[in-house]
């Protein structure tokens, strides 16, 4: 499976700082150190930082770096670094280090320091069970628990995240896309739940339901078979009739007929004009063969071209 395709649909969300924010506090429902951040900053000041990652790849692979302001009221900034893993990865630890050093700065030159004390949060939705945290406390004596990694470090597997959470969040796309990534490996589950966001889905603007259908449809394309994907489109048809949602295959048939409707307009007027050039050739040659001087053949043409560019413009 390819995993840029699914670390798409956490960065298309999660570039969205309100839903961040959400996906924060639904988070630190079940994991107590992120509680305690969520404590210490104002989230309320959540910015992204742009996807200038310049040292870790020429697709900025970093998933998503902020900047938010501490609860203290003195304008200082903490760096958020959310890294969306969907599968165990062994250099998980050296990404976030590469991410800490090179993205994670202060933009405010004059400080001595410009590092940006940075909390960096894994978010995991694989099939197997895994908690890299817990694996580098048992390779290291307690003493180092803690200072091991560059930045403070949590660990959220997102099927902690409960399903009535997701239900009853306020952004159906948060709620809908967590439900998505958290039962990717759950057919039953994906066919249970999602067709109990239409309502929500009612609620939107009809360009953003519209995109969300596909996104999800998109992801889950990588996972299941042609079989959910039609039951995903049958338990969506009456949202997708109102706001003209179409499906992946209906998208690209009507690109196809699209493209060859074009083509076969542009094979037309080319025909016309190759014609149009090779009956004024024939003329001129008739011309010729008729001994007409080049001063009245030339003649003949510009009429000719004025009359064909007379017809076109009608």
């Amino acid at each position: 499976m390819n995993k840029k395709k699914h670390d798409s649909l956490f960065r298309w969300l999660f570039a969205d700082t309100r839903r961040t924010r959400l996906l924060l506090k639904l988070a630190a429902k079940h994991n107590e150190e992120l509680q305690k951040f969520l404590e210490s900053i104002d989230l309320k000041t959540l910015e992204r930082i742009p996807d200038s990652f310049s040292e870790v790849g020429d697709t900025g692979e970093a998933d998503l770096a902020f900047r938010v302001n501490v609860v203290t009221g003195v304008p200082v900034l903490v760096g958020i670094l959310l890294e969306h893993k969907s599968g165990r990865d062994r250099n998980t630890f050296n990404q976030i280090a590469r991410y800490v050093h090179s993205v994670m700065k202060s933009i405010d030159r004059t400080r001595v320091f410009e590092g940006l004390p940075t909390m960096a949060i894994i978010f995991y939705n694989g099939r197997e069970n895994w908690d890299p945290l817990a694996q580098l406390e048992k390779d290291y004596p307690e003493f180092w628990h803690g200072r091991i990694l560059p930045c403070p470090c949590t660990f959220v597997n997102m099927a902690d995240i409960t399903d009535d959470d997701c239900l009853a969040c306020e952004d159906v796309a948060t709620g809908m896309g967590l439900i998505s990534m958290k039962y990717a490996y759950n057919e039953k589950k994906i066919a249970e739940i999602l067709p109990k966001f239409k309502a929500g889905l009612r609620s939107m603007d009809a360009e953003d339901n519209t995109c969300l259908l596909e996104k999800i449809r998109l992801y889950l394309m990588e996972y299941f078979g042609e079989s959910l994907l039609k039951e995903f489109d049958m338990a969506f048809v009456s949202i997708g009739q109102k706001y003209g949602f179409v499906s992946i295959g209906d998208s690209i048939r009507r690109q196809v007929a699209e493209a060859r409707a074009e083509g076969e307009s542009v094979g037309e007027a080319r025909g016309e004009q190759k014609g149009r050039v090779q009956n004024q050739a024939d003329t001129l040659t008739v011309l010729r063969e008729m001994g007409l001087s080049e001063e009245k053949i030339a003649e003949a043409k510009a009429r000719l071209n004025t009359l064909q560019q007379s017809r076109s413009s009608k």
